[in-house]
């Protein structure tokens, strides 16, 4: 079994950040490991208070994990500051790691700033570089370009220029938009429209934690870019069809509904 490593934030909730990042990973065929970042207080309403993890217990948690285990992906979600992004990118560095799958989390879903905005600059300059694929949503990829999405044609504008930030591949998820879900994959030389149904439903808690997640469990059983985010999108297509109505606010989706079908644990 191949095993990948998730640098991220945890969440109290479980639907986002670590928790679905390890799910994610479970689901699809390989083994999880963690090296948090920071402790959100979340639920399904919003983020209530954030407490960052120290850079030397940050590093001393990547070391622990390269100095025994072999790591086959790597994803790097939520990294709130300047100083933990500096750490990670040396320790990636060190390490040499690869495939590197990085998720610019910077404002949850309820509106809270979950990247100090003068941390920005820090993610561009020193995890992009690093990044096999870097997977920002449209509010995302606006805060790195500066410029207004509003089509799948500035979508593409806007996945080159933050091609030219250093990533070998750029997805740039099209969520926003309010057609059909498409999303755009470029490789420096063309791009790609991966375009799946929209779910009518508010139950979308930590789909971009899954998706990136699920893109990194591909790479390391050594799939292509194109064809890891391909089957990273269908599985998340499903996990929101079959989301889960747990809490009073955007509810998780179900990352595990595919096995618990097949194990016969629910119906069709």
């Amino acid at each position: 079994m191949k095993n990948a490593l998730t640098i991220a934030g945890s969440d109290s909730s479980g639907g986002a950040g670590i928790q679905a990042d390890l799910k994610a990973f479970s689901a699809n065929g390989v083994f999880g490991m963690s090296v948090i970042t920071a402790v959100t207080a979340q639920n399904t309403q919003g983020v209530l208070a954030v407490e960052d993890i120290s850079t030397a217990v940050i590093q001393k948690q990547i070391e622990a994990i390269y100095e025994d285990i072999q790591v086959d992906a790597v994803k790097v979600g939520m990294v709130s500051r300047t100083e933990t992004i500096e750490v990670i990118g040396k320790q990636l560095q060190k390490y040499q790691a690869h495939p590197v799958v990085v998720d610019p989390v910077m404002v949850s879903k309820s509106g809270f700033h979950l990247l100090q905005p003068d941390a920005v600059k820090a993610l561009i300059h020193h995890l992009l570089p690093l990044a096999t694929i870097v997977t920002p949503n449209i509010p995302e990829a606006e805060i790195m370009t500066g410029m207004s999405i509003k089509s799948l044609e500035d979508m593409e504008a806007a996945a080159e220029l933050i091609y030219q930030m250093g990533p070998a591949n750029v997805l740039l998820k099209g969520g926003h938009l309010t057609d059909e879900a498409t999303d755009v994959l470029f490789d420096g030389a063309k791009h790609l429209r991966l375009t799946a149904e929209r779910i009518p439903t508010k139950n979308t808690h930590g789909t971009g934690c899954t998706l990136s997640s699920a893109i990194a469990a591909n790479l390391a059983q050594g799939r292509t870019i194109s064809d890891a985010v391909r089957d990273a999108k269908a599985y998340l297509t499903i996990a929101i069809r079959h989301s889960l109505e747990i809490g009073k606010g955007v509810g998780p989706t179900h990352h595990f509904y595919e096995l618990y079908r097949k194990a016969g644990i629910i119906d069709e």
